[in-house]
């Protein structure tokens, strides 16, 4: 993991935007995966996932950056993107397997990042 100050000399707001369509990319293979191999065309419950960008205040040059590329804050103040495969379901697990993929991708690039999900 970089610094917010690291990061921030390391990636332009172009940057982001490229790795965030690598995430959302990568988000939505692992999601078309998981419905395909594990799912199988079944049901299995609601809910809702993302991921969690941390230890970036919004007010430092890559927190501009995030919100220039359209990342915004959620409650706490972490950096937060809903939702990275948009994968067309409600199963949460689908949804799940998408953030953590994404959230891989961030960490590749020396982002703190955590998938999160909740049921419905």
């Amino acid at each position: 993991m970089f610094t917010a100050t690291e990061l921030a000399q390391r990636y332009t707001v172009e940057d982001i935007q490229n790795i965030l369509t690598e995430v959302r990319e990568a988000a939505y293979r692992a999601a078309a995966t998981y419905e395909n191999d594990v799912m199988q065309g079944g049901w299995g419950a609601c809910g809702f996932a993302w991921i969690n960008i941390l230890d970036i205040k919004g007010n430092t040059r890559i927190g501009r950056a995030l919100k220039a590329a359209g990342v915004r804050q959620d409650y706490t103040r972490a950096f937060q993107i809903w939702n990275p495969s948009g994968f067309p379901t409600q199963n949460v697990d689908t949804l799940e397997a998408g953030a953590r993929a994404g959230a891989e991708v961030l960490k590749q690039y020396g982002f703190e990042a955590y998938a999160g999900s909740r049921l419905d």
